[in-house]
């Protein structure tokens, strides 16, 4: 018997757990599956990551007291559109060419994704928000192909991309909602950086879009895909009422433009980021508050992480004493830590203990091959072949560290932002092959230094904050990685560690 069959016997009878998923006691667990993906969100920012965040979080704060906090889960690449194609197939997003999305899709026809994979278990599988993947587009007015409903979504309510990059429009399923046949002005905020504050661009907007409407509306679209399905549930309606449900909820924000309502206004001790960052939580807790109402919530695996580090500068952390980065260097978009490693939190009851934390290696990329790991379903060698399984962290009574499992990650490899450099870390180990941050803070590039130093190596394990470059100290070391980086660039991770 397969060992994944053998854990989910244990647990089944020696843990206390709501019915879910089949009646067969030897079947896999089913649970609902509900992964929240906000936009820019630091490691520093929810309380639960830093005690010392001056950004009241209790939402997410309550996941994590009821879950399992990851301290080292990282973005597969530190922008929106590459963190989200690894998120969704299982492969690091310099595998593609991630700067079509404005006009193509970055996910092939066919190709597996997390969605696709549970619709093959009879879940239902709908998403709400931030797409940021590219559709075929030829005019507004068109179906837009590509998208969610093409790579196995049932149903999709969202926007194509960021609420600051226009044309600015609603679409459901395949189609907008209205075209964006208005326009609006660039806006920025005075007092903060030409990227930070109310900042959008100017473009095409749609009638019934406003920009500060647009996560409220998310949630409630996320409310309304929760509500249905349960009344579908109870209904029997069509298919059998054990039909569970997959919840893709990407949040664009807090993103700019930093839109807080009056509710919100003020509220922080980090200005006007740290207003809309509240708000963000308070629209989590809406969501979770109708998992609980519909008696849905302990029968859901829940995923709340950021796709990416936050736009923050160290004059902002002077100004208001709150360092959304935490400990880490950097920002979005950059080699350093700041940019990948995110806040991740599982929360599954009778499955993952409360208030626990595992220092487990992960990538969103793993997000597939554990919900495959979960319903006892092998992946091909074509499908989320940079996805690692991190199911025995959550069912672990420890912190996960599961001695002897073989396919448990102890690397990553990608690519930064300006897609300069490219960045390996293996074991407590991370080499960053050129100088600079490789995204946006500056420097961004450096050229070689006159010892001939032409990278970054940081014990992280030591050395967090990535404070001392040890590249001219171990060339062996900075040889072996720059080898290893080659060859997972070259095939799939998976393959390469199987």
């Amino acid at each position: 018997m397969k060992t994944s069959i053998i854990r989910h016997l244990f647990f089944a009878f020696t843990c206390v757990i709501p019915a879910i998923g089949n009646a067969a006691s030897d079947a896999p667990p089913r649970p609902h599956v509900i992964v929240i993906l906000v936009d820019d969100m630091g490691y520093g920012d929810p309380g639960c990551f830093n005690a010392e965040s001056k950004i009241a979080t209790p939402n997410i704060d309550r996941l994590a007291a009821e879950g399992m906090r990851f301290t080292d889960a990282h973005a597969p690449g530190p922008l929106c559109h590459m963190s989200r194609y690894g998120l969704m197939t299982g492969r690091y997003p310099f595998r593609t060419n991630v700067g079509v999305w404005p006009t193509q899709p970055l996910i092939d026809e066919g190709q597996t994704t997390i969605a696709s994979l549970a619709k093959r278990q009879d879940y239902h599988t709908a998403m709400v928000g931030k797409w940021h993947l590219g559709f075929a587009e030829n005019g507004y007015e068109n179906p837009l192909p590509g998208g969610p409903v093409d790579h196995g979504f049932d149903q999709f309510f969202g926007i194509r991309a960021s609420t600051d990059i226009p044309p600015y429009f609603y679409i459901r399923d395949d189609r907008a909602v209205q075209p964006p046949s208005n326009t609006i002005e660039a806006n920025q905020t005075e007092g903060w950086s030409p990227i930070q504050g109310e900042f959008w661009r100017a473009g095409g907007i749609a009638p019934d879009l406003s920009l500060d409407e647009v996560l409220p509306r998310f949630t409630q679209e996320a409310i309304d895909v929760i509500e249905g399905h349960q009344r579908d549930t109870n209904a029997g309606n069509d298919q059998a009422t054990d039909q569970r449900l997959m919840l893709y909820l990407a949040y664009p924000a807090p993103h700019t433009p930093w839109l807080p309502s009056e509710a919100f206004q003020g509220k922080s001790d980090a200005g006007l980021y740290g207003d809309f960052a509240m708000m963000v939580d308070a629209e989590i807790g809406k969501v979770i508050d109708a998992l609980a109402r519909t008696g849905m919530l302990d029968e859901s695996l829940v995923i709340m992480t950021s796709d990416n580090g936050p736009v923050w500068y160290d004059e902002d952390v002077e100004r208001f004493g709150h360092d959304s980065a935490g400990p880490l260097r950097g920002m979005k978009a950059d080699a350093w830590e700041a940019g990948h490693r995110m806040p991740f939190i599982v929360r599954w009851p009778g499955h993952v203990q409360p208030a626990s934390q595992s220092d487990q290696l992960v990538c969103f990329t793993d997000i597939m091959a554990t919900l495959a790991d979960l319903w006892d379903v092998p992946l091909g060698d074509d499908e989320g072949p940079d996805s690692f399984s991190f199911l025995s962290a959550l069912t672990d009574d420890t912190d996960g560290d599961r001695a002897g499992d073989a396919r448990r990650r102890t690397e990553i490899v990608m690519r930064p932002g300006s897609g300069r450099m490219m960045v390996i870390r293996k074991n407590d180990w991370k080499l960053i092959d050129g100088l600079g941050s490789g995204g946006f803070s500056k420097p961004r590039t450096i050229a070689p230094a006159t010892d001939g130093a032409n990278g970054q190596l940081y014990n992280l394990k030591s050395d967090l904050a990535e404070s001392k470059n040890l590249f001219g100290r171990y060339p062996d070391l900075v040889s072996q990685l720059r080898d290893r980086m080659k060859v997972i660039q070259k095939r799939g991770h998976r393959l390469v560690q199987d």
